[in-house]
């Protein structure tokens, strides 16, 4: 009961900065266009600077020398994720099925698993860096691999946009994106023990921008939310019914039964495990829309997942931790 209750509180408090984006644009407190502006704060500022922070003061090489192993067990997870979304994608309606498919596979990775950790094993634990490294090429995965879940005739330009072609989707800041970048210069740098080099206030900096990352990216989901429910299109009750089914529970239980077969150390356990069950990313409504998709079902996705991981979490994370007790 009492992982379940941490673990609820820590979900408990994501969902809450949500409403308050939801809440906050909906009274017009701040313009619905500034959204795309904190986005980029939130994206390529604050991110990188908490990666780049949780790394150099929590990242141990001498205690971790297994840390070249979390980017096989990540293409271990990414090719399981793959295969179970593909197949699942079948369960919805035919018009919807890359849109099932695309929410399935790409999953809130990095907010969602980060609150949790620290909100069971404390800030100063050392399973976030190995979080971070764990899950570095996800973003490059994510922004050149999300227009395969489409059809090429389906995709269309955004007024402001470059249209998006073979070669403007692959272009190299979407591989090389910040977070990679942070992630490998200060795992180099402590894999070098050059820390001791860097000067204090520097440091300080990097985390003062950090904490902004999480309630930003929050905020910014509810607020786009709002603005994209304002459209009042069709509500997909039985395809979000379908996809909570099989996102927020089915996910989360078939990753578990892996993990008890193949037993890996805790920290990959436990990362794999949380990875599997958590809502999707918030930037897939996004891209949706970029490729010409159902954005108004996507959304609804996010949404249904996001209300019912409130409970799926904490209840998915006890049967976990009944094979995997906390150390």
């Amino acid at each position: 009961m009492h992982i379940f209750n941490i673990t609820f509180q820590a979900v408990a408090a994501l969902l809450a900065i949500g409403l308050l984006g939801f809440w906050i644009i909906k009274r017009n407190i701040i313009p619905a266009d500034i959204l795309r502006f904190l986005s980029i704060l939130a994206i390529q500022i604050a991110l990188p600077s908490i990666v780049f922070a949780t790394v150099i003061t929590q990242f141990s090489p001498s205690s971790s020398v297994n840390w070249w192993q979390y980017q096989l067990w990540w293409l271990v997870f990414v090719a399981i994720a793959l295969f179970l979304s593909l197949v699942a994608m079948f369960v919805s309606a035919k018009a919807t099925r890359r849109e099932f498919a695309l929410s399935l596979f790409f999953q809130n990775g990095l907010f969602f698993p980060f609150i949790i950790m620290n909100g069971i094993f404390g800030p100063a634990n050392p399973y976030v860096a190995v979080l971070f490294i764990f899950i570095a090429f996800y973003p490059s995965l994510f922004f050149s691999t999300n227009h395969l879940f489409f059809k090429k005739s389906n995709m269309k330009t955004e007024k402001g946009l470059k249209e998006d072609n073979p070669k403007s989707r692959m272009r190299l800041w979407r591989i090389l994106n910040p977070v990679l970048i942070s992630t490998v210069i200060a795992a180099s740098i402590k894999l070098l023990g050059a820390e001791r080099h860097l000067p204090p206030f520097l440091l300080t900096v990097f985390q003062l921008l950090g904490g902004m990352a999480m309630p930003l990216l929050m905020l910014i989901l509810g607020g786009s939310l709002y603005v994209d429910f304002k459209s009042k299109g069709p509500i997909y009750i039985k395809e979000v019914m379908k996809f909570v089914l099989i996102k927020n529970i089915f996910f989360p239980l078939a990753f578990i039964a892996m993990l008890v077969f193949v037993r890996p150390d805790y920290p990959v356990a436990l990362i794999i495990f949380l990875e599997s069950a958590v809502p999707p990313i918030t930037g897939i409504s996004i891209h949706t829309q970029r490729h010409g998709g159902n954005t108004s079902i996507t959304n609804q996705f996010v949404l249904g997942s996001f209300i019912f991981s409130i409970l799926t979490i904490p209840v998915t994370f006890s049967l976990f931790n009944r094979y995997f007790p906390t150390p």
